[in-house]
């Protein structure tokens, strides 16, 4: 064994790093290793561990509790062959419903379904999958590296599906269908196996669908009724964000990871508000040493009754939470590291990460069953 642990981020510091308890929001944090073996976390204020769930499949991203109190979980449907050579690192494949004490509820499979499902809490799942174009389809994708399509020239294109809470299909969408190729090309540094890499999706208030394009560094609103684009953020606003959010005075927040943004040498990841009507950025918040909060792939944002702002650095696994004024109140360090089982990404990601998708704070009424079990 080394006399040195080579793991950059396993030398630092872990658990809570600072906090502030007048400034910052009570309540418990939860969040899901991405290399766990399924255990879903809940901490204090304090980083102290206060309840653990213990499910059957590693992380397919993210959990997050319902308004009834029980868990809705993503896992990784075992077994599945990779599709192309990144399949591994975000798929997901079991949508799940689990009780305080980790018992399934429910459980929906789609071994196509990746990055995001959203459980709503009438038992619908609004969720990401994909779809193979070949032939003229996917010559039609523009950008991306040329020669990159996965096995067989396929382009994989994302659907959108909802499903009920018995499984059957209540709506679907198709990128193919309705995404113009030459108005959302991929980046020229993407890979073209997978387009336009959706990686959030989520319903707002009017009933129509919002969504995350990574890959074309867009957020779109999709409509219901019709599957046209009904919005769309201005081009250089966001560079390959995530985890869009509806606030209540309709503004969406936005995790933007910064990758490849045009007009700056040095990348840094920041979160924003952009208002719907003319698209500007009227809130943003960056660490005051932009180059030190840098995530570039996954993260997330949301924001708090008392206006701050919880901030998921994933790749770091660093929560951490700041008030409308940019003021860092409470920090984080998620302590589990490991190894991503699947040899395809393990070689992609050699070293054991302590990522995590998207963390969520929870007010204590918000969770009455945590008292009774304490």
């Amino acid at each position: 064994m080394p006399l040195i642990d080579q793991n950059s981020r396993r030398r630092r510091p872990t658990g809570l790093i600072a906090l502030d308890e007048e400034a910052a929001h009570p309540g418990y944090t939860l969040y899901a290793p991405l290399t766990g073996t399924g255990q879903v976390h809940l901490i204090d204020l304090r980083g102290r561990a206060v309840h653990r769930w213990d499910l059957p499949y590693r992380p397919g991203r993210h959990a997050r509790l319902l308004a009834d109190g029980t868990l809705a979980y993503n896992g990784v449907l075992p077994g599945e062959k990779a599709l192309f050579p990144m399949w591994h690192k975000y798929r997901g494949g079991v949508m799940l419903k689990a009780a305080p004490d980790g018992t399934v509820l429910r459980e929906h499979r789609d071994p196509l379904q990746h990055h995001d499902a959203h459980h709503l809490d009438d038992g619908r799942i609004l969720y990401t999958a994909l779809e193979p174009l070949s032939g003229e389809r996917a010559a039609a994708v523009r950008g991306g590296v040329p020669g990159s399509e996965a096995a067989g020239g396929t382009v994989w294109a994302d659907t959108i599906r909802e499903v009920g809470p018995d499984g059957g299909l209540l709506w679907s969408w198709s990128a193919a269908d309705h995404l113009d190729p030459e108005e959302f090309p991929l980046h020229e540094a993407y890979a073209r196996e997978h387009w336009p890499l959706i990686n959030s999706v989520t319903p707002l208030r009017d009933g129509n669908v919002l969504a995350s394009l990574r890959s074309v560094s867009a957020v779109v609103v999709i409509s219901r009724t019709t599957g046209e684009i009904l919005w769309r953020s201005r081009p250089g606003t966001v560079s390959q964000q995530h985890a869009p959010t509806e606030l209540d005075d309709g503004r969406l927040l936005v995790f933007d990871n910064g990758v490849f943004r045009p007009g700056h040498d040095v990348p840094y990841s920041r979160v924003v508000e952009l208002d719907r009507t003319g698209g500007e950025v009227v809130w943003e918040y960056h660490d005051p040493a932009r180059e030190f909060f840098f995530a570039p792939f996954m993260g997330s944002a949301q924001r708090l009754p008392n206006g701050n702002t919880l901030v998921t650095d994933s790749p770091s696994g660093r929560l951490f939470e700041v008030t409308k004024d940019g003021y860092l109140c409470w920090e984080y360090v998620v302590p589990h590291f490991a190894g991503y089982e699947e040899h395809e990404v393990r070689g992609l990601f050699p070293a054991e990460p302590n990522a995590v998708f998207r963390a969520y704070r929870y007010a204590a009424e918000e969770i009455p069953w945590l008292e009774a079990t304490a």
